[in-house]
């Protein structure tokens, strides 16, 4: 039997570790060749090995999403090899952690630039291609901190709460052409991004948790196979959560 993504092509942003490399292998498994994009061009050339071991085609584009120039290379590299763009998975995120009285100017703009108009680049240029096939996903990876906050930090906070509200607006004016567009909001994950929290912020967070665990990369790489695959067709502008009940 054919997998369900053969013939797809998926562009993963920050694809080189945590959530988006377990992304990137994933929609592979299931048959979507996938340009991998991230700042690591090391990092991206290895899973370029490991996605090729699965049978599909592989592409890594080294480059920032919060500069044009390198989103319009990305889409334009993955379009001439690939000749089509099926589903894109908004992932590239950094922090810059300060209470809200200490924070840089350039800590708030960094990760607002990265984090939300990244996604916002990626998503114009990718719907663009969409739009003419008719057809595609875009998948943005918010965070459990853009619906309930996260002390230190105001800036990552005010990011992914954005792109929670550039999902639905995108979803809205895009489902004319059948593009779907939802979130994904992860909540502690076993991921770098954990590993930067103080030990005493994350076992605060832990104790909150229902289920009493961290989250893995895969489990949220799980509910993006499923929004990329024919079996969410009728879904789209929804944030799904994966944070073992930390918010509910």
């Amino acid at each position: 039997m054919g997998r369900s993504l053969d013939g797809k092509v998926a562009i993963v942003t920050g694809a080189g570790r945590g959530i988006g490399k377990a992304c990137a292998l994933i929609l592979a498994e299931d048959g979507a060749s996938v340009a991998l994009s991230g700042r690591d061009q090391a990092r991206l050339e290895a899973m370029v090995v490991t996605v090729e071991a699965l049978g599909v085609g592989a592409l890594a584009v080294s480059g920032d999403v919060s500069r044009l120039q390198d989103v319009e290379r990305l889409v334009a590299e993955t379009r001439e090899r690939f000749g089509r763009i099926d589903v894109l998975v908004n992932n590239a995120g950094i922090t810059r952690d300060a209470l809200l009285i200490r924070m840089k100017d350039e800590d708030w703009d960094e990760v607002l630039a990265v984090n939300l108009k990244g996604a916002f680049y990626t998503s114009r240029a990718c719907a663009r291609v969409m739009m003419r096939q008719r057809s595609g996903r875009i998948i943005n990876i918010a965070s459990v901190a853009g619906l309930m906050g996260n002390a230190g930090q105001v800036n990552y906070s005010a990011a992914k709460a954005g792109l929670l509200g550039l999902t639905k607006a995108a979803a809205r004016e895009l489902a004319h052409w059948g593009i779907l567009v939802n979130a994904v909001a992860p909540g502690l994950i076993d991921t770098d991004i954990l590993t930067s929290l103080p030990a005493e912020a994350r076992d605060a967070l832990l104790s909150q948790i229902p289920l009493k665990r961290v989250g893995t990369s895969r489990e949220v790489a799980e509910v993006v196979r499923f929004l990329a695959s024919d079996g969410a067709g009728y879904i789209t502008g929804q944030v799904i959560q994966v944070n073992g009940g930390l918010y509910m």
